[in-house]
């Protein structure tokens, strides 16, 4: 019964230290319309990494400035490249394919439960989105989310 629990126990601490790994697609089209990334809302936990699958061509995908917790590290990947992110701070991160953010290709990632930088990212939200052509409530869906 000892041995049980030393195994557990071990099995337990080794999950939270390396975290999961979560696939966001980037896509020209899928479930939820064109120009989307799926799914384009997660929520993970601190020390979780999430790949950003460069599924079509021609995607990329960027934080936006203003929209990620203070200390987190900003991300911006090459054109048509994978890219994982490990997520250490928690907090609420946009994010964006810069080439097409204007037509709301967008997503929003919530790390753990700390929703502290919600407001500034509401705010920063509110002049993004002003740039979109298509999609205009996509954005806000996603924060509505949280």
């Amino acid at each position: 019964m000892k041995h049980s629990l030393i195994i557990i126990s071990l099995i337990l601490v080794q999950f939270n230290l390396f975290g999961a790994d979560h696939t966001v697609k980037m896509l020209n089209q899928g479930p939820s319309g064109v120009m989307v990334f799926e799914p384009a809302f997660l929520k993970v936990n601190v020390g979780d990494s999430v790949t950003f699958e460069s599924t079509d061509a021609a995607h990329n995908s960027a934080s936006i400035a203003g929209m990620i917790p203070a200390g987190a590290s900003s991300w911006n990947s090459p054109l048509s490249r994978d890219i994982t992110v490990k997520f250490d701070i928690a907090g609420v991160y946009g994010y964006q394919c810069t080439p097409h953010s204007m037509m709301a290709m967008v997503g929003i990632i919530q790390v753990g439960e700390d929703t502290s930088n919600l407001v500034a990212v509401k705010d920063k939200a509110q002049q993004f989105k002003s740039a979109f052509v298509m999609n205009k409530t996509r954005l806000d869906d996603l924060i509505a989310k949280i």
